[in-house]
């Protein structure tokens, strides 16, 4: 009788606790690795399905229209020791890309992760390119997105992720730097179809690069930022309107940057009738 006093309440008490609390205490990613011993990777496979399986009940929760909290910061310590244990487990990964970047969007939180990850899945060329996302989608980092992108393309042998790099360089300011890059890839390149697309691009970043050298030129000769393109033109900073390969039109924005209409696509030109080269 009294077993069943004692368990009654106590039974009910962890039916109806929130969710978050069920995630429970993990100790430290240290503590927990000289305790597996050899069993590191299922004991992390382990806690990865613990923090999947606290997710799908919010989820559960959240279709019957009941409001648990989700308990985040656990969800990341959990996955954060797992990965620690075992850094090969690549549900980790995926579960932080889609729920600490989408739901939470702690984007450096999961970089960090990814970036750990890489250390060791040398091969993959998945954590790379969701680092590369990460940061040219939320962070506007295209210095960053660059490298991830670039090192994406290496591992895949993705012409799109090396195409990408190419642009998020340029995006970044640093115009030179990717045509060094794209000129690299064009030598490289043995598809001829992939090398002209790799040459278009190079053409248009090098016409990019006269119209920075220019602006450069103005804003030292007049202490400020041309307006448009055509006051480089006017004060023969230009000697004729700049060609975009895309069929684009060039401008400058409000801080001195170099945008085409085309976007560095073809068929993408708005409001512009000329023809690519």
């Amino acid at each position: 009788m009294a077993f069943v006093l004692v368990m009654a309440p106590l039974s009910r008490h962890l039916h109806d606790r929130p969710l978050f609390e069920r995630l429970g205490h993990v100790p430290q990613p240290e503590v927990l690795k000289a305790v597996s011993a050899d069993q590191a990777q299922a004991v992390g496979a382990a806690m990865v399905m613990k923090v999947m399986i606290y997710f799908g009940g919010l989820s559960d929760e959240t279709m019957n229209r009941q409001k648990t909290p989700p308990d985040y910061p656990a969800m990341y310590r959990v996955i954060s020791g797992a990965v620690k244990l075992d850094p090969y487990n690549m549900d980790a990964y995926y579960f932080a890309q889609a729920v600490l970047v989408w739901d939470v969007r702690k984007v450096d939180l999961a970089n960090d992760l990814l970036d750990y990850g890489m250390k060791y899945r040398t091969w993959d060329w998945y954590l790379p390119f969701f680092a590369g996302f990460n940061n040219a989608y939320f962070l506007k980092d295209y210095v960053k997105a660059a490298e991830y992108y670039r090192s994406a393309g290496e591992l895949s042998g993705s012409n799109l992720y090396k195409s990408l790099a190419g642009r998020y360089l340029q995006e970044s300011g640093r115009t030179g730097l990717a045509i060094v890059y794209l000129s690299t890839l064009v030598k490289s390149e043995k598809n001829e179809a992939i090398r002209k697309s790799y040459e278009v691009r190079l053409k248009a970043y090098r016409v990019v690069q006269i119209i920075e050298q220019a602006r450069d030129l103005f804003q030292v000769n007049h202490g400020r930022l041309p307006s448009t393109i055509d006051e480089l033109i006017q004060e023969r900073f230009l000697s004729a309107v700049p060609v975009d390969p895309y069929g684009g039109r060039f401008s400058l924005s409000p801080k001195g940057e170099v945008r085409t209409s085309s976007n560095f696509v073809f068929g993408r030109a708005k409001n512009d009738e000329r023809k690519p080269e």
